[in-house]
């Protein structure tokens, strides 16, 4: 298992590298607390998919994570996301496919939560 560091409840599972969202905490830090704030799990966030797989049974993973990363992506500083990523990987990303990137690993996040509460079952089937 790799020793990359992961957020609170993050079990690496769906996300494999949290430090392009590290370096976004500590760009929004520097500029705005609550900017780093609104990227961040809430208890609101866990009702959500809690909703979402309730009202469609089973869910597919790309599924829940496309529909998270919608629900994720306005608490993501289009700015911020194409700096964190630029100094993570060295490369720029318009600003709308970093907003898309960290919204896409907060959605991860969400998910592994859930999975590690106990609140959501991933399995290796497929529905096909």
């Amino acid at each position: 298992m790799s020793s990359k560091r992961k957020p609170i409840l993050a079990s690496g599972t769906i996300v494999s590298d949290y430090e392009p969202l590290f370096k976004y905490w500590e760009l929004a830090k520097s500029r705005n607390k609550k900017l780093a704030e609104k990227a961040t799990l809430r208890s609101e966030d866990f009702d959500t998919v809690l909703s979402y797989v309730s009202s469609k049974g089973v869910v597919g993973l790309i599924d829940l994570l496309s529909y998270l990363e919608e629900y994720m992506l306005n608490r993501v500083d289009g700015q911020l996301a194409v700096r964190a990523l630029k100094e993570i990987y060295g490369v720029m990303f318009e600003v709308e496919e970093a907003k898309h990137r960290i919204a896409r690993i907060l959605a991860g996040w969400l998910i592994e939560a859930c999975n590690l509460w106990g609140t959501l079952k991933l399995t290796g089937k497929s529905k096909r």
